[in-house]
């Protein structure tokens, strides 16, 4: 599906100016955590992140729905729409508090169920992925430059991204803080012994740039945890999938926007 070239800026813009609100704390001595109801953390971080997207996305799509985490956690019900953006401000708050650098700010936005485009970005490591269409591509920035962060964006130029044909012996990437026993049996019975950990919706992204082959996904996730990283991989020729192969969709209002268990993989 073919969007505004203007949108996607946009889109990346806000991911940079979320980033920068998340370094700054980052860049702290200390970082208040506190545990929402659900026994999540949750941080400044998280909240001033949420504030720029919610305030960028009024201001630059205006007219769009937008149900946030931290807004939901809150207790603002979200609201059927056929079309709407999924905001993550900080996926990956337990990689921000061991300070791994493996956390993301995730923007998607959804049409007829659909993650139709997505920008993830992580900003500790200066890695940001866009995805809509049949486009991927990844662009870096030094964390010192998303700091600095002015009117123009401090960022590479951009470089196609594609997911690969799964090879004889597949790379599998899983979660490194949600890991589960029955991500370890599906790996076990498929013979998967090549396995890297990763933090946050960069596992959808390692998949997408061919660093890695598949991830499987049986814990728990949300709709604002995967729909960003979702659209980057399929924009770069991946599917994601639930485990009896039909499409992971979106706007699941019933079962409160909650993911059933998917696999994501490359090119089949």
């Amino acid at each position: 599906m073919s969007l505004p070239q203007s949108l996607l800026a946009d889109l990346r813009m806000i991911a940079l100016e979320a980033g920068q609100a998340i370094l700054k704390v980052y860049e702290s001595d200390a970082v208040k955590v506190t545990q929402k109801e659900d026994d999540s953390p949750v941080t400044e971080a998280d909240m001033r992140a949420e504030a720029v997207i919610l305030g960028g996305l009024a201001e630059r799509a205006p007219g769009i729905a937008v149900i946030s985490e931290e807004a939901v956690a809150g207790g603002k019900t979200p609201e059927r729409a056929e079309k709407f953006f999924l905001v993550d401000p900080l996926d990956g708050t337990r990689e921000f508090i061991k300070r791994n650098g493996e956390f993301t700010v995730n923007i998607a936005l959804i049409e007829s169920g659909r993650a139709i485009a997505g920008v993830v970005f992580a900003p500790a490591i200066g890695k940001l992925y866009l995805g809509a269409g049949n486009k991927a591509v990844a662009q870096d920035a030094k964390p010192a430059e998303i700091l600095a962060l002015g009117t123009a964006a401090p960022l590479t130029p951009e470089r196609i991204i594609r997911a690969r044909r799964t090879p004889q012996e597949p790379f599998a990437v899983a979660s490194r803080s949600h890991r589960d026993p029955d991500t370890d049996a599906f790996l076990a019975k498929h013979g998967i012994t090549h396995i890297v950990s990763a933090g946050s919706s960069l596992k959808f992204c390692l998949v997408a740039s061919a660093e890695a082959d598949i991830y499987p996904r049986f814990g728990r996730t949300m709709e604002w945890d995967t729909a960003a990283g979702q659209a980057v991989l399929e924009a770069a020729g991946g599917v994601v999938s639930q485990v009896d192969g039909t499409p992971l969709r979106y706007g699941k209002f019933e079962q409160g926007l909650a993911n059933p268990h998917f696999i994501a993989r490359g090119l089949a």
